[in-house]
């Protein structure tokens, strides 16, 4: 009892130690608090409307006919599209395109009209600047459905004028209805699509971040002895009673994203917020360990700052947000499993967009208890570094 009763009186000593530099710091409480309900606000309030809209377009009507205007109006109708000028010949739309003041241009060649009637299978062009991939992406899907509808009206009036009837002609048009249902995101939101994996994703990069930090500004102002002898020289009780703090305010600011996205904005989940709450604090948890993992590695605090930031922004690109992971490169693939935040996005999917049960995602939080396992195998080089390490400007 008496040894238990000591350990415990120096985990407090420590754990009240590391308080008072979290609140005698200001980068703590910027970092820590500041910088993630900053992220949530902006990105989910840079979304709201869910889809970009009225995204300027221009129309080169070299037609000028009752269906060319009709056309040009029926574009404009698109909550995406806004036409926002007309321009007399193609190289002008070109040249606006090329300055960034439409992102695409819709060309109608002159006889149009009178083609179409004549079925000569006239050509309408339309280009989009696909450097913007999603403004790009979205206004050549608008302006192929305005093409296919010109084009669907025009064999119409052909089939009415042959004396097909109404059910004859759209049998003939669509002889395959389709009808489409997109699950978990039926409204194809942006904001739902990017901001489940873009909120936990900063706070796990600040994470990485802080973690290296508190332990590496340590080594750098030369305060480590003094922390482990606090400790009793135990580098266990060291890092739970620094990190401890960390991961109650970060568990926090995870919880306060759950409550916004699910409560608030009330993005789909599915399965209930409690398993989304525990993927948090797995992913809180697997964080700060890679973060003990990253300065015990390069006991620098510019190196290990570097290998945090650079392994936190990889994460995105990596764990299948912006990207499918299976079609990327097997040896990629392989990688993918080494960043929390895919383990993460993986359980999100399973849990609160398809509503299955935790034991579905089993592997992924084996996978997240594995990285909480990963600083004991670097610990005693950590305490090495604490000791013995001296910094260098």
């Amino acid at each position: 009892m008496g040894d238990t009763s000591i350990k415990y009186h120096r985990f407090i000593y420590v754990f009240k130690r590391e308080c008072r530099r979290l609140v005698s710091r200001p980068l703590y409480l910027l970092c820590m608090v500041g910088a993630p309900l900053f992220c949530y606000l902006f990105f989910t309030t840079l979304m709201d409307s869910g889809l970009p809209i009225n995204m300027p377009v221009g129309v080169v009507d070299e037609d000028m006919t009752t269906t060319s205007r009709q056309l040009t109006r029926n574009l404009d109708a698109f909550e995406q599209t806004a036409v926002v000028a007309h321009y007399p010949a193609f190289s002008d739309a070109r040249v606006a395109m090329q300055r960034g003041e439409i992102y695409g241009f819709y060309y109608i060649p002159p006889g149009t009209s009178a083609e179409a009637q004549a079925q000569r299978r006239p050509t309408v062009s339309f280009y989009t600047n696909n450097t913007l991939l999603i403004a790009g992406s979205l206004l050549f899907r608008d302006m192929k459905m305005m093409s296919e509808l010109a084009a669907g009206s025009a064999t119409r009036a052909t089939l009415y004028a042959k004396g097909a009837t109404e059910g004859q002609a759209m049998a003939f048009l669509q002889p395959i209805v389709i009808d489409a249902r997109p699950l978990n995101n039926p409204w194809l939101n942006y904001s739902v699509y990017l901001n489940n994996t873009f909120a936990p994703g900063v706070l796990m990069l600040l994470i990485f971040m802080i973690t290296v930090y508190s332990i590496g500004v340590e080594i750098k102002d030369r305060t480590a002895r003094e922390w482990l002898r606090g400790s009793g020289n135990s580098i266990y009780i060291a890092m739970a009673g620094k990190l401890l703090p960390h991961t109650l305010i970060f568990f926090l600011m995870g919880i306060v994203y759950n409550v916004y996205l699910y409560g608030f904005l009330h993005f789909p989940c599915n399965s209930g917020m409690v398993p989304m709450l525990v993927a948090t604090l797995c992913l809180v948890l697997a964080s700060q360990c890679m973060g003990v993992v990253m300065i015990g590695t390069l006991p620098t605090l510019r190196l290990g700052l570097s290998f945090a930031s650079l392994w936190g922004v990889l994460s995105f690109s990596i764990c299948g947000l912006s990207f499918p992971v299976m079609a990327m490169h097997p040896v990629v693939q392989a990688l993918a499993n080494l960043f929390p935040l895919r383990h993460y996005f993986l359980i999100y999917v399973d849990q609160a967009l398809n509503g299955y049960p935790m034991a579905y995602s089993w592997t992924n939080y084996i996978a997240l208890l594995a990285f909480m396992l990963l600083p004991f195998l670097i610990v005693h080089r950590l305490k090495r570094a604490l000791i013995y390490y001296k910094y260098v400007p």
